[in-house]
């Protein structure tokens, strides 16, 4: 009985290592893929960049009148 418990904590603690490396070599080849299309300069979408830059200071600007707003009730 041992020796069954044995193989079967050996084998699982493989298949976690191959897992593990499998996942690892996915990872790295996708960073690849997506570092292909941003060297192109003509992939930078401008209109998105100013909309969100623009929400983000929206969002400051409300995050602050809350803060301020609270101190003087």
């Amino acid at each position: 009985m041992k020796e069954k418990k044995r193989i079967a904590a050996i084998s699982a603690v493989m298949i976690y290592i191959k897992t593990e490396e499998e996942m690892a070599y996915m990872q790295s080849a996708d960073q690849v893929q997506l570092e292909e299309p941003e060297a192109s300069s003509a992939s930078l979408n401008l209109w998105g960049i100013s909309g969100r830059q623009a929400i983000m200071n929206m969002r400051s600007m409300v995050q602050m009148k809350s803060f301020h707003g609270s101190r003087l009730r």
